[in-house]
């Protein structure tokens, strides 16, 4: 299951994340985003867990906690997809 975890502290490392998750289970991958340019965190990343009974009980007992001083959220992340396209409300005048 791969797992949002937002508010992130700027100091926040990957292996901090790692550490955390890893008393509910099995982590396969940690990715913080970082900016292109500067190359600072953006406060955001990404957490893979292969098993699901893991992952929810991680994302139950972390979301709120208080990070590095920082509450963070945790959830089950956007599977990434496609978003429908939103239809056009323009007025055509023929």
């Amino acid at each position: 299951m791969n797992i949002y975890i937002g508010n992130l502290a700027f100091s926040t490392s990957e292996d901090t994340i790692k550490t955390l998750f890893a008393e509910f289970g099995a982590v396969e991958n940690v990715k913080v985003i970082k900016d292109r340019f500067s190359g600072r965190p953006k406060g955001y990343g990404f957490i893979e867990m292969p098993s699901n009974s893991e992952a929810d009980q991680a994302i139950k007992a972390l979301n709120g906690n208080r990070i590095e001083g920082n509450h963070i959220k945790v959830r089950p992340a956007d599977s990434g997809g496609k978003k429908r396209k939103k239809r056009s409300r323009r007025r055509r005048n023929y």
